[in-house]
């Protein structure tokens, strides 16, 4: 089976499920596992090279987001068989993993690799609901405009241990998830998450738009990788659970001892 991969997080899927070798193409953008990266690059996020593509001969190309419904309907009318998944919560994401698994031919794997996940995401929230208080957190996914989180992220926050200030604002469309310096400096965060997709993260920025608020005080400002945290895929997971629990701790831990 030929299956070229238009994002990273189901190159990861078939790493884990053993099937790398069905991969033909992938986005720039992939980091995780290094080795996929000797994979052809066919694609970046919002545009692919659909005649690179057509001449690999996929037997499937895998897409996530509306935001790739144009190349899906361009590799369509090529005679591509195309899926195009649009995932927004941890569950869809869990789900998600179990369908390529499933339609690769390793259901049983894919549900084992599910399960793990699900265990470490229940124990993380059992952990987590001991907390004598809940971090205000806001994780800040673009800088101009500022767009704070998705759902997946916003949920994995509130299963750390923490709170989005923006839980209002978890819409699918990041225009519908903009938010103001105002807003921000008025919701007074104790954790600032900076994770802006494409480029590195400038911290010393939030110092000098919200120094009057707790993540700020009490320098609680820290860059995530979006390999990680804006793929939803199984890095959230592996690595994303662990990193973000880690540094939501650490703020519960001081503001109990305040």
């Amino acid at each position: 089976m030929k299956i070229i991969c238009l994002t990273e997080e189901t190159v990861e899927t078939l790493y884990l499920l053993g099937k790398e070798d069905f991969i033909t193409g992938v986005s720039q953008y992939v980091l995780r596992p290094p080795e996929a990266k000797k994979h052809p690059v066919v694609s970046q996020f919002i545009r692919s090279d659909i005649e690179k593509i057509v001449s690999l001969k996929p037997d499937l190309v895998i897409g996530f987001s509306d935001l790739q419904k144009d190349i899906a309907s361009q590799l369509i009318a090529q005679g591509v068989s195309v899926l195009v998944t649009n995932q927004r919560s941890l569950e869809e994401i869990l789900n998600t993993i179990y369908l390529v698994g499933k339609i690769i031919g390793e259901p049983e794997k894919a549900l084992k690799l599910v399960q793990s996940f699900r265990q470490k995401l229940d124990e993380m929230r059992k952990i987590s609901s001991t907390f004598k208080y809940r971090p205000k957190v806001y994780f800040e996914e673009w800088d101009r405009p500022r767009y704070s989180c998705i759902q997946w992220v916003s949920e994995l926050i509130w299963a750390c241990g923490g709170e989005n200030i923006f839980q209002h604002k978890i819409a699918s469309l990041a225009k519908d998830r903009e938010v103001t310096d105002e807003e921000v400096i008025s919701l007074n965060p104790d954790i600032i998450f900076g994770c802006w997709c494409g480029k590195a993260v400038h911290l010393e920025s939030f110092t000098k738009r919200y120094p009057s608020t707790q993540a700020v005080q009490n320098k609680f400002i820290w860059e995530l990788p979006p390999e990680i945290f804006l793929q939803p895929g199984p890095a959230l997971f592996i690595d994303g659970l662990d990193q973000m629990f880690e540094k939501i701790k650490e703020a519960a831990t001081l503001t109990n001892k305040n």
